[in-house]
């Protein structure tokens, strides 16, 4: 095979967006006799090497479930330790992911309970607007069914409005309503810490993506997980319904 052949079937064994479900850090934190804080922390570093390792592997885009709209029923201690985490890896990490070519995308609700966390992630978004490399999402305050909702009310509205009629409304019409509206299809959602359900993410963008559901807790998740994840996801045969393999 030619290098260039070579090249286009390498590029096409890597899914454009992967989504990971970051999962475990207080069962880690517990495992270890440590405090749940100290599982958030770790898994703050994971985020990190994951970041870089997606960047290096050709990923398009990386989307994370960073906090979702059931977290704030967590207790108040733990939630400001998250905020508190959040705001560290924003103003710690914002200039290196600009310097790498990162662009941010925050998905989810814009109506957080912590104004200072929302501030930094609209900064973060454009700050890194322009950059053309790893599209880094930040599902923050997101939860899929209020996104789909928010959508299909948007459409009513503009029914209502009459500058849309009900045959207008496509599944095709009714995705460019959604928070993640501009990224690649999605291909791969992982999930860490051997649970294996969705979590009410990006349930629409996932109809046809493969799953991967890794026993590994997510503060030890890095590049060697990673590559693992994309080496299942590589054997998987997928039809999009039909009845044999896709053509690249």
């Amino acid at each position: 095979m030619e290098n260039g052949a070579a090249a286009d079937v390498a590029a096409a064994a890597v899914p454009r967006h992967v989504a990971i479900i970051m999962d475990g850090n207080g069962r880690w934190a517990k495992s270890r006799g440590l405090p749940r804080f100290e599982g958030h922390r770790r898994g703050v570093e994971a985020v990190r090497r994951t970041v870089e390792a997606a960047g290096e592997l050709g990923i398009e885009a990386l989307t994370i479930y960073s906090f979702s709209s059931e977290n704030w029923s967590r207790p108040a201690a733990e939630i400001a330790d998250l905020m508190g985490l959040m705001k560290r890896f924003i103003r710690n990490d914002l200039a290196t992911l600009h310097a790498k070519n990162v662009r941010i995308r925050i998905i989810g609700e814009r109506h957080p309970h912590d104004g200072e966390v929302s501030a930094l992630l609209d900064e973060a978004e454009q700050v890194t607007q322009a950059n053309t490399g790893l599209t880094l999402a930040v599902a923050f305050n997101y939860g899929s069914r209020s996104e789909i909702t928010r959508a299909a009310q948007r459409l009513a509205a503009e029914v209502e409005a009459g500058r849309l009629s009900a045959a207008d409304i496509t599944t095709d019409r009714l995705a460019q309503e959604l928070d993640t509206v501009g990224l690649p299809p999605l291909d791969l959602v992982i999930r860490t810490s051997g649970e294996q359900r969705l979590s009410n993410f990006l349930l629409w963008q996932a109809a046809y993506a493969e799953l991967v559901f890794t026993p590994v807790l997510w503060p030890d998740f890095d590049r060697g997980v990673l590559e693992q994840a994309l080496a299942e996801y590589r054997r998987r045969d997928r039809r999009f319904g039909g009845i044999g393999a896709a053509t690249p």
